[in-house]
């Protein structure tokens, strides 16, 4: 059964907000968070790190990055399973 605890909604300027009680709080608190309505339910869960960023990242490599730079050796023979 999932931790359950009692707290308050409050207004924090425009926003409606709450406060999370320590012993269900994030570990961080300076991370993103999503956030989602399900009937009457909200869903909180930390951002997830996206891969645009790392896909970028491969993008800007040349197409002949790894042509004769890495000695590829030989391949050892295994023990079939």
């Amino acid at each position: 059964m999932p931790d359950l605890a009692t707290t308050r909604v409050f207004r924090n300027g425009n926003s409606q907000a709450v406060r999370i009680p320590a012993d269900l709080a994030f570990e961080r608190s300076d991370m993103d968070v999503t956030i989602e309505r399900v009937g009457d339910e909200l869903r909180i869960r930390p951002v997830r790190a996206s891969l645009a960023h790392a896909l970028a990242l491969f993008a800007a490599f040349s197409d002949d990055f790894m042509d004769g730079e890495r000695d590829a050796g030989e391949q050892a023979e295994r023990e079939s399973l």
